[in-house]
């Protein structure tokens, strides 16, 4: 059993940077009993060869965090640069050698009971070592969830709402409880959406397709880098429309893209292999060439890294005191 963080880690909480054990808020928290609150996801890359820890695209996540705390009237009073800042802050003082998932928290923190939200809000800021978020080495098996995707006019799945994520748990239980790996959502008019938690891509005949954003899907930081690596690399345009639920069953490669999953290879989708059963092609190409862009290998995108050690005159120590304890 994972026995979670340590409780030392230095998380930013209050305005004050503390250890983990010490970041509480009350059982009368209104974003706890209501879902008053947006978070983000941002990922890390250890580079072992370089000793360097790179931060993926923090100033996009922390742009769209802010920009989508504004759906709940939630204020983050510090700008996305010095949010950038403050994270670097928080691997360096955990000494931290290991990939690392960031999570930002803005929330509605006045204690009391009562629905409507007023002005009191809150942010922390949380960087722990995370491994893998789904095991697909050997590629996924989804299954189509009963669970519709949350419609924008409902709670808008294009930010990431604390409260729609109750969408993504039932679903995600729902597929497991059936044996699958992870759950693929359908909208209300019957389209595929995306995963609980990542987005969908298909091949077929050769094209790369994607829902559009319009179908109730998230916004995602890494849907659009992997259409950049895929146009930039491959020559490939990334086709964005609707897609039924049939084509997934006569598609010819399937994967999930996210913070936390990265690319994440389907081979079977309802009890049908996808393709020949095997992760395809042009799937393993980019998922390498998404690795490779995030972990400093490629020139072209180290403008989507934040380097954590080298670029601010530090050294990453000998050993990272919390390296292992990752999750997932």
């Amino acid at each position: 059993m994972n026995p979670g963080p340590d409780p030392n880690l230095i998380v930013y909480f209050g305005g004050q940077f503390v250890p983990l054990a010490e970041a509480r808020v009350g059982i009368l928290t209104h974003a706890l009993h209501y879902g008053t609150g947006v978070f983000e996801g941002i990922r890390a890359y250890w580079d072992a060869a370089a000793e360097e820890l790179y931060i993926l695209r923090p100033l996009e996540h922390f742009e769209r965090w802010r920009r989508n705390c504004g759906i709940l009237h939630i204020d983050v009073p510090l700008p996305a640069a010095e949010l950038c800042a403050l994270t670097v802050e928080l691997a360096r003082r955990n000494g931290l050698r290991a990939g690392l998932y960031v999570r930002p928290l803005a929330y509605k923190c006045a204690e009391r009971i009562g629905v409507s939200p007023d002005d009191r809000d809150a942010f922390a800021v949380v960087a722990l070592p995370y491994g893998e978020y789904l095991h697909s080495d050997q590629g996924l098996h989804a299954g189509v969830s009963s669970w519709r995707r949350v419609e924008d006019n409902a709670i808008p799945a294009r930010a990431k709402i604390c409260g729609a994520y109750v969408n993504s748990a039932l679903a995600g239980d729902e597929v497991r409880r059936s044996g699958f790996d992870e759950a693929i959502f359908l909208n209300e008019d019957g389209h595929v959406a995306e995963g609980a938690s990542s987005n969908l891509f298909m091949v077929r005949d050769g094209t790369l397709i994607t829902p559009p954003v319009t179908d109730n899907v998230l916004e995602g930081i890494t849907r659009s880098s992997v259409m950049e690596i895929a146009r930039r690399e491959l020559g490939l345009e990334t086709v964005q429309r609707s897609i039924d639920r049939s084509e997934l069953y006569i598609c010819d490669e399937l994967f999930f893209t996210g913070t936390a999953v990265g690319l994440a290879p389907v081979v079977r989708v309802d009890h049908r292999p996808v393709g020949g059963g095997v992760i395809g092609t042009l799937t393993l190409r980019l998922r390498q060439l998404y690795l490779d862009a995030a972990h400093g290998l490629l020139p072209a995108y180290r403008k989507w890294l934040l380097p954590v050690y080298k670029a601010h005159g530090e050294s990453p120590p000998d050993a990272g005191r919390l390296a292992g304890t990752g999750t997932g």
